[in-house]
């Protein structure tokens, strides 16, 4: 399953420097293109404020 991004979100750009098929785009808060994310994982481990989940 893709991840994504909730509204815990504080825009820090962790999760785009590890996302290995740059599907994180930048808006008011990030958001994980679901159709491109390969559910890795490695986005939700640096997230600090735990705001990105499985779908």
């Amino acid at each position: 399953m893709p991840r994504r991004i909730n509204n815990d979100c504080i825009a820090c750009g962790a999760c785009v420097a590890e996302c290995p098929v740059d599907c994180i785009a930048e808006g008011d808060i990030y958001v994980i293109d679901e159709d491109v994310c390969i559910d890795c994982g490695a986005c939700e481990v640096v997230c600090p404020v735990d705001a990105i989940s499985e779908v």
